[in-house]
């Protein structure tokens, strides 16, 4: 069998096992809609884009900022904007949780699209929809799939830190921890494969891999999953101890491109994270969808937006229930 022909095959099997499904919302919740503000707000989503897109040029680690913000949001309580809410007296804000103390950001930007919302079109387009939009459009800007956004979600009255911290996937979880984790959210094997392939752009912390290079299992050695070579480039700037804020690509070879370079980079054991590697070491499954995304970039594009609609649908907040918040770091009686 030639190389063309078993990509293929392994993309058929794939495609067959593996369905890229669209989730629906249960019986009572509203369906959301890629032209809910069609009429209310039209010029909302050339807002959202012209923003982030100057945010984009003026940094380039803003792309995968805004697309991991609204992944944590999804997690916790659904797709409602928790996420951006500041502490007050009725709120502890999720923003302290230890997956986003430090390291979550593009607030300003999100403030910034809000602001301009509320010029054009007053009280009208929800911050989580913004979060939606903003990680669409995030992925285009760097060279990765598009895809229409259902719109039609609303804000949350509050946050979960709690949520945030049992229920985002860790870089150290075990695949079977992560599966868990997806699987509540409603999400399957090819989502998670699927979506983590978002980690080829971005970086990640010192702390968040160091005991790969050190101790990964209690023993004081290096993890063996990890190639030593690209492990002694990453211990200069990740000692033993201190640089525990210094970043690092999550893909080292193309970082600011979105692509399947991330899954290249796991067959040759450089996934920076243990909870990246272990899509390749950890299950037969998952590494044939790592080994199918590495030999074809086009079906990571189209599972990947399918994905990020899916992810979309967790639980959407809508019709009467929750609010538009006018201002994304507080709710509206606050």
């Amino acid at each position: 069998m030639t190389r063309g022909a078993m990509v293929a095959a392994v993309a058929l099997v794939a495609l067959l096992f593996f369905p890229a499904t669209f989730a629906f919302p249960p019986a009572g919740q509203q369906q959301l809609d890629p032209h809910f503000y069609d009429h209310s707000c039209p010029q909302a989503q050339q807002i959202v884009a012209s923003i982030v897109g100057k945010a984009h040029a003026q940094d380039p680690r803003m792309a995968a900022s805004l697309l991991r913000l609204h992944f944590h949001d999804c997690f916790v309580k659904g797709c409602d904007a928790s996420i951006l809410l500041d502490s007050s007296a009725s709120v502890v804000s999720e923003k302290r949780s230890n997956p986003n103390k430090d390291s979550a950001r593009g607030f300003e930007v999100v403030d910034e699209i809000k602001a301009a919302l509320e010029a054009a079109c007053p009280r009208t387009v929800s911050c989580a929809d913004v979060l939606a939009l903003a990680a669409r459009d995030s992925t285009v800007m760097t060279g990765g799939p598009g895809w229409i956004v259902p719109l039609g979600r609303r804000d949350s009255l509050g946050a979960s830190i709690q949520g945030s911290n049992n229920d985002i996937p860790a870089p150290n979880n075990t695949l079977p921890t992560i599966i868990t984790k997806f699987k509540l959210q409603g999400l399957d094997i090819v989502d998670l494969v699927t979506l983590l392939g978002s980690h080829t752009i971005g970086d990640s912390r010192c702390t968040s891999f160091r005991q790969r290079l050190y101790n990964q299992t209690g023993n004081g050695l290096p993890d063996l999953t990890l190639d030593p070579a690209a492990a002694a480039v990453l211990r200069p700037r990740c000692p033993r101890s201190g640089g525990d804020q210094n970043l690092f690509f999550l893909d080292h070879v193309t970082p600011f491109k979105f692509d399947n370079q991330y899954y290249k980079n796991l067959l040759v054991h450089q996934g920076l994270l243990s909870s990246d590697e272990v899509l390749f070491t950890g299950s037969p499954a998952t590494a044939e969808l790592v080994k199918l995304y590495a030999a074809n970039q086009d079906i990571f594009f189209q599972h990947f937006a399918q994905s990020m609609v899916k992810m979309g649908n967790i639980s959407p907040i809508t019709g009467r229930n929750g609010e538009i918040r006018s201002n994304c770091r507080r709710v509206n009686h606050n």
